[in-house]
């Protein structure tokens, strides 16, 4: 009998679907995915695989690189910005969408942390990851944000940055260097995620 020649695009179709734990999620398949027809789920499969060499074929960001200085979008409508333009402060770059429990729960912490530090050098960057804009000011109402919003609406940042799972942070320092990678949020975390932080803000080789 001949190998089915579908069958790794069905696996990779079976394996995509949302996965999670305590502390983190990985990205989910669309809403318009339920929709399609066999073949069309299919050939979306086989788009995903594409996507998901692409991604592992560049070069994920890790301790020790420079951060991608990526354009994104607020949330409002207005001007867009990049990462380069906080060059000079110590950044923590949060990657986060409307459907990740953990991100809900990393939100009061991340309003803290730039509540307390913003006036040593602090910039926190909340960058969005939602398909509809609805869903992600839906989110910001039940948790509002006192920090930095942004959309990464053509989701080359997450790409730039290789983010596999929601929440993922970057702590980048003075210079534009990342230190830190976290995976995922845990309350119990908070406190060493902090002192990371305050590391590089009395870091004063790390500055400019």
């Amino acid at each position: 009998m001949l190998p089915n020649p579908l069958s790794p695009l069905l696996a990779f179709a079976n394996s995509s679907r949302n996965k999670t734990n305590a502390s983190h999620q990985s990205p989910r398949l669309p809403r318009w995915y339920g929709q399609l027809s066999f073949i069309q789920r299919i050939l979306a499969a086989g788009a995903g695989v594409v996507f998901s060499l692409s991604a592992h074929t560049a070069l994920a960001v890790s301790v020790g690189d420079a951060a991608p200085d990526c354009a994104l979008s607020p949330m409002d409508g207005g001007q867009a910005s990049s990462l380069s333009q906080y060059r000079g402060n110590v950044v923590y770059v949060d990657f986060w969408s409307s459907w990740c429990g953990p991100c809900a729960k990393s939100f009061p912490f991340l309003n803290e942390l730039h509540g307390q530090l913003k006036d040593q050098g602090l910039t926190v960057v909340g960058v969005n990851l939602d398909e509809n804009a609805t869903d992600a000011k839906a989110f910001l109402a039940k948790y509002p944000a006192s920090f930095n919003i942004a959309a990464d609406n053509s989701k080359q940042c997450a790409k730039d940055f290789d983010v596999k799972a929601m929440p993922s942070s970057y702590i980048v320092d003075r210079k534009g260097i990342v230190h830190h990678v976290h995976l995922g949020f845990r309350p119990g975390e908070a406190q060493e995620i902090r002192g990371l932080v305050e590391k590089l803000l009395g870091d004063k080789a790390a500055g400019l």
